[in-house]
């Protein structure tokens, strides 16, 4: 019997939406609505978990399987999901709050271990959902409900934090465009291990246009470059600018006079990401959107499996019993 074909309309759930009136959750919403049909997995296959925070409402806005948890221990409560039931597709709906802060334990750990699950961070620089204080991502002179005189913190970039923690796969993307933000939802699942996804999101109420002078349409084409997989480094309204790799750093250069010289994109290669973390924004070098890293190694739950049938096939199958008593066991007695 052949799977019905889904649409937009099937991952569509009959709860009413409460963000403010044009967040940038909107967008991400759509794109990922937009985007599941295409992957050909049944929406009793797919399970999305999230903490707390505006974009942890995501699970109810989504016609799947869901859980709403505890503030930033979602990947905690995912990777449980994932391990025993690996045949889901678990993603985690999180933002720089839920995840960089009372979260970053979590994350970190999600990452090195490596579980085939798909991490989508709205990053909008601020607490939104508790009115405004100042987050782990909010740049340094920030001023919130909890920095009134500007934030002294050293902000976390979370894909240098991701590259940190050994993920396997890193990507960028904005609210402002959905083909892009579909784009790389599809190729975040098609990786297998886990995908994190960093989303510059628009807080209309406590942090509106933090991201504008980045992704604003007047601006984007200097100050933005999508990056892709084996095609030069270029941008601009015309691709007139292109990348040249230098010493440690990038050199723009024009693309109609030295064409030759433009760096060709390797999304396999670490050192064009931590290039563009540590230069992007100054000098004019653009901030870079797109899968920035990606690499193939060991799925956890794969090796959780393989060691379990391993230990099972050498010793047999355990017993709850013998188990709770082996060891040092103490016999509590009465007076």
């Amino acid at each position: 019997m052949s799977q019905a074909v889904l649409t937009k309309k099937d991952f569509v759930s009959d709860q009413t939406i409460r963000w403010c009136p044009g967040c940038g959750d909107y967008g991400i919403l759509t794109a990922v609505q937009k985007t599941l049909p295409e992957l050909g997995v049944a929406r009793e296959n797919i399970a999305f978990v999230s903490g707390i925070g505006c974009s942890s409402r995501f699970p109810y806005y989504m016609n799947t399987y869901g859980f709403h948890t505890i503030h930033g221990r979602a990947p905690a409560i995912a990777s449980g999901l994932k391990l025993m039931r690996p045949e889901l597709s678990v993603w985690i709906a999180t933002g720089d709050g839920d995840a960089l802060s009372i979260g970053g334990n979590h994350f970190i750990h999600l990452l090195r271990r490596n579980l085939d699950i798909n991490l989508i961070l709205f990053n909008n620089e601020i607490y939104g959902l508790t009115k405004g204080q100042y987050s782990p991502t909010s740049a340094r002179g920030t001023i919130a409900k909890s920095t009134p005189d500007g934030s002294i913190d050293t902000p976390f970039s979370p894909v240098k934090l991701a590259s940190g923690a050994g993920a396997s796969f890193i990507a960028r993307t904005f609210d402002k465009d959905m083909k892009h933000m579909e784009k790389i939802v599809k190729r975040a699942y098609d990786h297998k291990g886990t995908s994190f996804i960093e989303v510059l999101q628009n807080c209309v109420i406590f942090n509106d246009g933090v991201h504008d002078p980045v992704t604003n349409r007047e601006v984007r084409a200097d100050t933005m470059i999508m990056v892709e997989h084996g095609q030069k480094l270029l941008f601009g309204k015309e691709n007139e600018k292109g990348l040249k790799l230098g010493h440690g750093s990038f050199e723009i250069v024009s693309a109609l006079d030295n064409p030759n010289q433009i760096a060709v994109f390797d999304e396999n290669d670490m050192n064009f990401l931590n290039l563009f973390e540590t230069h992007a924004g100054h000098g004019g070098i653009p901030v870079p959107a797109g899968v920035l890293y990606r690499n193939d190694r060991s799925v956890y739950e794969q090796e959780v499996l393989q060691q379990i049938q391993q230990v099972t096939a050498k010793k047999g199958r355990g017993e709850i019993r013998k188990l709770l008593h082996a060891g040092e066991t103490w016999e509590v007695l009465g007076d």
